[in-house]
């Protein structure tokens, strides 16, 4: 019985000492933030994770009583913002706007001074979104099958036209040559601008380009959509099959955004952070700004926003390496 009381004693001994060691962070938790938190995008004003990060850090603001302040860190494909973010103090005080560019850098490039999955602690998903297969209306299809049957009958006469060597837009082209099992020859643009314009123009044929930017130019007749890429219909364009339900089972690529901390960043501050990020992307306000640029708000834990960026990851990686890319 003696020795029964003793266990008991230093067990919650030990219990009380845990709790005691928890006291600083939980403070430091819910007192959180006590100065401005600066959100690094890594892209320049106007990018389509630019507009995101300026709807949602606004309202989080708001909610917490301390600015966050968007800063705007372009360069090297995305990697020179990440770098800056992973090497910042795991305080809370600088976070970071994860984009698929950073997903697929990771088995893109052969050395980077950062580490997506060993440097970064998952905060939240934000967003998601979809790309749409469009092509010239020259092109005779109209359909995602037509379009296989096209391309199987014409091997390496068909091009798409990308943003880049190495961008979603490319990786999205080359995932479906692979499951598709065609051969359509991939023109690089710089920037997703010059490839629309040259394929409205007729220069090339067919992009898998993003939905926002391209509906415009469907909606006018200047070119004709196929499918989105998503696991389910756009509610910008519910009239659209997605690419697997059209002809190419298990495509999908989306276009995400999420807030990632540095590595070592506290528990209690991400599950704050998580919390408030929740609570401003239920906001109407913001739910339809986002819509606006054709993205849906997409909250998640930080668990099941990690598992995500892992597949992600492995995804690209198997593409990037089954097509052998290299950036340009």
């Amino acid at each position: 019985m003696g020795e029964s009381r003793q266990v008991l004693g230093r067990q919650a001994g030990l219990s009380f000492a845990v709790a005691l060691n928890l006291l600083p962070a939980l403070a430091a938790a819910q007192t959180y933030p006590t100065k401005p938190v600066r959100l690094i995008a890594a892209s320049s004003p106007g990018s389509a994770v630019d507009i995101v990060a300026r709807i949602v850090a606004p309202r989080l603001s708001e909610q917490l009583g301390q600015q966050f302040i968007v800063d705007n860190r372009a360069g090297a494909g995305g990697n020179l913002g990440a770098e800056i973010a992973a090497k910042a103090p795991p305080d809370g005080y600088t976070l970071f706007m994860g984009t698929p560019a950073h997903a697929i850098n990771t088995a893109l490039y052969r050395k980077l001074n950062y580490d997506l999955a060993r440097d970064f602690a998952p905060v939240s998903q934000l967003t998601s979104g979809q790309y749409v297969i469009v092509v010239h209306p020259s092109l005779p299809v109209k359909s995602v099958k037509e379009l296989i049957a096209l391309a199987r009958a014409k091997p390496g006469q068909l091009n798409f036209a990308s943003a880049g060597s190495g961008n979603a837009t490319h990786l999205a082209g080359e995932l479906f040559k692979s499951l598709a099992r065609v051969n359509i020859v991939h023109v690089p643009y710089k920037g997703s601008g010059p490839a629309l314009t040259d394929l409205i123009g007729g220069q090339v044929q067919l992009m898998f380009s993003n939905l926002t930017s391209a509906l415009p130019h469907v909606r006018s007749g200047r070119l004709r959509a196929l499918a989105v890429t998503g696991e389910k219909r756009a509610a910008a364009a519910p009239e659209l099959p997605t690419v697997s339900e059209a002809g190419v089972p298990k495509y999908v690529v989306i276009s995400w955004f999420g807030v990632l901390a540095p590595a070592g960043t506290s528990r209690e501050i991400i599950a704050r952070l998580n919390g408030e990020i929740e609570r401003a992307l239920r906001a109407p306000a913001v739910q339809e700004r986002l819509a606006g640029e054709g993205a849906e708000a997409t909250p998640s834990s930080p668990e099941k926003f990690g598992a995500f960026l892992r597949d992600e990851m492995t995804q690209w990686t198997k593409v990037v390496r089954s097509a052998g890319i290299r950036p340009e």
